[in-house]
C-alpha cells in the first residue's frame, strides 16, 4: 500500500504540471532579459519563446498521460 493511498495519481499529476509551470516561468524570463539585453531582436527572440513554451507543454502533456496511463495500469 502506498503511502499516499488514493491521492498517488493526482500527486503525480500535479507534479507534472508544477514541473511545466516551472519550465514555462524560465522560458518567459530568459526571453524578457533577452529582449532587455537587445531590443532589436525582440521578434526573432519571441518566435524562439514561442516555441519555447510549446515544447515545454508538449513534455506536460506527455508527463499528464504517463501519469493517467501508470495508474491505470497499477490499479
Amino acid at each position: 500500500m502506498s503511502l499516499l493511498g488514493n491521492h498517488e495519481e493526482d500527486f503525480r499529476t500535479g507534479l507534472s504540471e508544477r514541473g511545466a509551470a516551472v519550465g514555462i516561468g524560465n522560458v518567459l524570463s530568459s526571453s524578457i532579459h533577452s529582449v532587455a539585453r537587445n531590443p532589436s531582436l525582440a521578434k526573432q527572440l519571441f518566435g524562439y519563446a514561442i516555441l519555447g513554451f510549446a515544447l515545454t507543454e508538449a513534455i506536460a502533456l506527455f508527463a499528464l498521460m504517463m501519469a493517467f496511463l501508470i495508474s491505470s495500469v497499477f490499479r
